[in-house]
């Protein structure tokens, strides 16, 4: 089976790994985890102060450039490898779920993409995460409750107050009902500077009696 149909880890290649993971056990353990999730006042929480309420935040894993993690995260966004979003959801979600700090999250919400991107990608990256997540973590994936009206550019090359300005106005709830009276958890792959998801935060916090709480799978160093 191996032969016509190889199973490799996709950070070092070995094909010694269960047929459910994408990454071998030497590679999960070369993942530079943050201990956030499960850590009060932490560095994603602070990114927040003074510009949007946030019960709990945190992000699973540094992200910093030539790493295993920035070769998964491009797998996953420009080399169409659904199966590896899964696969961190599931990561991401296990360590939530030992975490306890979200246990009265009500519904997950993938950051919407906007449809021009969309389009082209064929998938939003969030969304698979989300559903990773919700695999071993019981809670509702919410889809389209929320929409990016605005296409932007990439935020990478751009300073922490150009990312602000440009993130105003971006989202639009297109259907409160569903997340009215609900602790929503946003899900993205890569916190910066949160501009973005404080932009699409901002929108649902709109909504009587919301709550919102971050969590990413990884923070940029």
């Amino acid at each position: 089976m191996h032969l016509f149909f190889p199973h490799n880890c996709i950070g070092c290649g070995t094909d010694v790994l269960n047929d459910e993971n994408t990454l071998c056990a030497h590679c999960i353990t070369q993942l530079p985890e943050t201990n956030f999730l499960s850590t009060l006042n932490n560095p994603v929480e602070k990114l927040f102060y003074g510009r949007m309420q946030v019960e709990q935040a945190g992000s699973a894993f540094y992200f910093s450039k030539d790493s295993l993690l920035q070769n998964l995260i491009e797998q996953l966004k420009y080399r169409e490898n659904q199966v590896a979003g899964l696969f961190l959801g599931k990561m991401l979600g296990n360590i939530i779920n030992n975490a306890k700090r979200f246990d009265d999250i009500n519904a997950i919400v993938p950051l919407p993409l906007n449809e021009k991107k969309l389009f082209k990608r064929g998938y939003n990256q969030a969304l698979l995460l989300a559903k990773g997540i919700a695999e071993v973590w019981q809670k509702p994936v919410i889809e389209n409750a929320v929409e990016r009206i605005l296409f932007t550019e990439t935020q990478t090359k751009k300073d922490r107050i150009l990312r602000w300005q440009t993130m105003e106005g971006v989202f639009k709830v297109i259907d409160a009902s569903v997340l009215k009276n609900k602790h929503i958890l946003l899900v993205d792959d890569i916190v910066t500077t949160g501009a973005t998801l404080e932009s699409c935060g901002t929108s649902i916090l709109q909504i009587s009696n919301t709550k919102i709480s971050i969590c990413t799978l990884a923070y940029t160093i």
